[in-house]
């Protein structure tokens, strides 16, 4: 279970945060560009409406079952943690360095969610909230990658193999 000496880890870590970046509030990145670049109103509106629907599925689940994922998520992070960094479980260190950042990007998905319906955004307004949120994203996702490495790096310096 030596999860930061494998490829595989790191191929998934790179792959996890390329997808975040790429789907904001699941809507793919480029149609927020399509939409902005198109001369006809057709991708401004499928981009609206996509953004739309998928705001509407966000905020529908944090209002009906927000408060049992919340003490779920808690309690599933609360002891990956435990597991990782009291009881030296390497392969629960790696889940929880994986999954903190994305439980991040979650509560951000939810907030943006909120503001996006609340103000009704549209148009030019819409793609730079979505811009801004997938900066943000951006942002956790360098911060995590970078956290992740020295501490994979630490844990690689640390093994002993041998034994």
């Amino acid at each position: 279970m030596r999860s930061f000496s494998n490829l595989w880890y790191w191929i998934a870590l790179a792959v996890t945060w390329s997808s975040a970046s790429h789907w904001v509030l699941g809507v793919p990145w480029d149609m927020a560009i399509r939409a902005r670049k198109s001369e006809s109103d057709a991708p401004m509106r499928d981009f609206q409406d996509l953004v739309r629907v998928n705001t509407n599925r966000i905020l529908f689940v944090a209002r009906e079952s927000g408060l049992l994922l919340a003490g779920l998520v808690a309690f599933a992070m609360t002891s990956v943690a435990l597991m990782g960094f009291v009881y030296d479980s390497e392969f629960a260190q790696a889940i929880f360095l994986l999954g903190f950042p994305l439980l991040l990007v979650a509560l951000l998905s939810v907030r943006t969610a909120h503001i996006i319906q609340d103000q009704a955004l549209a148009g030019e307004a819409l793609i730079k909230r979505i811009q801004r949120h997938r900066l943000h994203i951006q942002l956790i996702g360098m911060a995590s990658i970078f956290v992740t490495a020295m501490w994979g790096m630490y844990q690689n310096m640390n093994a002993n193999v041998l034994s």
